[in-house]
Parts: structure tokens; C-alpha cells; sequence
């Protein structure tokens, strides 16, 4: 093959081009990790449910320290995670006896003594035990998210809810699924009852056929 001197062969400048392309690829592949990275590590590093409520002993008195009626997140926005948290404590000072430390991104965003009509006084037995708060909300979360009948969905919000029951505190997790035909749209799923000592599911009403 005959070549002009200054010229280089055509196929050297498809090999150019075939490198130049993977080398997009590789960058682009390389920023999509990074995203999902950030994403895992920022699920990962949000703080659980019992350390806010540890955390919120700092701005309820000592006759409330530790002594939690209950904690509920917001449905979550992000990811599966929630970002908003209410830790109710027992407050022997107030009319119904209780003050809640509402939590955003890990930080103490107001303290109120939250009034709902018809809403009965807190009682000394509702105060959780916390010798038996073993499962912290990321674990009451995964084990939710792990039921069988949700594992192929694409899930998208939850909800958690720690509450005393008959048999001990309990986590109650709400599950949303990104809707088959409407990605964008979300289906409820339903709530899976956690047991807070042991993380035995006590209860699956859970309803996959709604993503259709």
C-alpha cells in the first residue's frame, strides 16, 4: 500500500475514533457509579431513628429523657430512607402528656407539644422499653423491603412508624412501588409489621398487584 508521506492510513483514524469512544464510555460509566455510590452512601450515612431519639433527649427535660412513646417518619422523598422524623417522648408536665422533637436531615428542626383533636393522654404504659429497641429503623427497613412478594418491584418511599403493642414495640413499615405502566406514579404497597427486639415479621399485609 502505497502512502503519501505526511498522511497517515485511514484505518489509524478509526482506531482514533474507536478509543475516543471508549473513552466516553469509560467517563460516562464511571460518572453513573459515582452517582449511585453517592446515592448508597447517603442512605447509608443518615441517621437511624433510635440515634435521633438519643439525640433528641438534649432539648426535652429530664423527666422525658429516653422515655419514648413513639417515633414516625414522612414518607420519604429521596430514596427509601425517610429524612423527616417526629420522636414523641412522655411529658408528665403537659396536658397530654407528651412533647415531640421533629428531626430534617439529622437536625432538630422544631420542639412542640403536638395537640390532634380527640387525642387521649399519653399514658406511663405506652412508654417504650428500651431494652427491647434492638432493630433500629434501617434494619426494620431492610427486612421490610426484603418480603418476598415486594423483591422484584422497584421500590420507591417508605414510611416507618415505631409504636407499642401487646407484645412489645413494634416497627410499622409503608412500602411504595414505582407503578409497572407509570414509573412516575407510585402504588402503596401496604405495611410490614416488625418486631423492634427481634426483627421477626409479625405481620405482611402487603398488596403487590396494586403496581398494575
Amino acid at each position: 500500500m502505497c502512502i503519501l508521506q505526511g498522511t497517515l492510513p485511514l484505518h489509524f483514524f478509526g482506531a482514533g475514533l474507536s478509543f475516543s469512544m471508549k473513552r466516553r464510555q469509560l467517563a460516562y460509566l464511571t460518572v453513573a457509579l459515582g452517582l449511585a455510590l453517592a446515592r448508597v452512601t447517603q442512605a447509608q450515612s443518615a441517621p437511624t431513628a433510635l440515634n435521633l431519639a438519643n439525640k433528641g433527649n438534649d432539648y426535652v427535660s429530664v423527666l422525658s429523657k429516653d422515655k419514648i412513646v413513639r417515633i414516625v417518619s414522612d414518607k420519604s422523598a429521596v430514596n427509601l430512607t425517610p429524612e423527616v422524623w417526629h420522636v414523641v417522648y412522655y411529658d408528665p408536665d403537659t396536658p397530654l402528656k407528651c412533647i415531640e422533637v421533629k428531626f430534617g436531615g439529622g437536625q432538630e428542626v422544631d420542639v412542640s407539644h403536638p395537640f390532634h383533636p380527640f387525642q387521649l393522654p399519653a399514658s406511663g404504659g405506652e412508654i417504650l422499653d428500651k431494652s427491647q429497641l434492638k432493630i433500629d429503623s434501617d434494619r426494620a427497613l431492610n427486612i421490610a423491603a426484603s418480603q418476598q412478594l415486594v423483591r422484584s418491584l422497584t421500590l420507591k418511599s417508605a414510611k416507618l412508624t415505631l409504636t407499642h403493642s401487646d407484645i412489645g414495640p413494634v416497627w410499622k413499615v409503608q412500602l411504595w412501588a414505582a407503578k409497572l405502566n407509570e414509573p412516575a406514579r407510585e402504588a402503596d404497597l401496604g405495611t410490614v409489621t416488625v418486631s423492634a427486639e427481634d426483627g421477626a415479621v409479625l405481620k405482611s399485609d402487603l398488596h403487590p398487584g396494586r403496581v398494575q
